[in-house]
């Protein structure tokens, strides 16, 4: 990446040093298994996005949201708000083959993010997905529509409070099967 990585608080006084944070594009930055991960906000996504594409990152990889309901504590850097729902998406840049992943917290009661079509064409399967599955409605998409379920389906499936209902099955005696 043509941005170098700024640690925030590296030159503050000791009693004040203890929670370092590190920026990339002036997000909060950090590293899982080798792999740089930025934690934009909502409003933040756009503009980095358009930075990634202009540094080289074309390819999006991929993209899905997460629902945190009965798993609120997860690791983001201490000035991330934990968020019921959480945008994933990942890019490549294929000349320095180097990847970068963007966790884009998204709350529940305003889920709604940016589009990332207009960049990266092959998210445009991926939102819907996400959209049709969690319900985060991607504002600008050129056609976010149900995509596996039913037009007429009502919810999402992936939530977490999602009902699932269940169908009983009951068997009749059967005979066994001989060989």
């Amino acid at each position: 990446m043509s941005e170098e990585i700024v640690v925030d608080g590296a030159d503050a006084p000791a009693e004040e040093a203890a929670v370092v944070t590190e920026t990339l594009f002036g997000v909060p930055v950090v590293h899982s298994v080798g792999q740089v991960v930025l934690h934009p906000t909502r409003d933040e996504y756009p503009a980095l996005l358009r930075r990634l594409h202009e540094d080289g990152f074309h390819s999006a990889v991929d993209l899905c949201g997460v629902d945190f309901l009965t798993h609120p504590g997860r690791d983001l850097p201490a000035d991330s708000t934990p968020e019921r729902f959480e945008v994933v998406v990942n890019l490549i840049n294929h000349r320095s083959r180097s990847r970068v992943r963007l966790r884009v917290q998204v709350p529940e009661s305003d889920p709604v993010m940016s589009s990332a079509t207009g960049l990266y064409p092959g998210l445009d399967a991926p939102e819907r997905e996400t959209f049709d599955m969690l319900g985060i409605v991607f504002d600008g998409h050129p056609d976010l529509t149900r995509i596996l379920m039913p037009e007429d389906w009502v919810g999402h499936p992936l939530r977490k409070d999602y009902d699932i209902g269940r169908i009983p099955v009951q068997f009749k005696e059967a005979p066994a099967v001989r060989r």
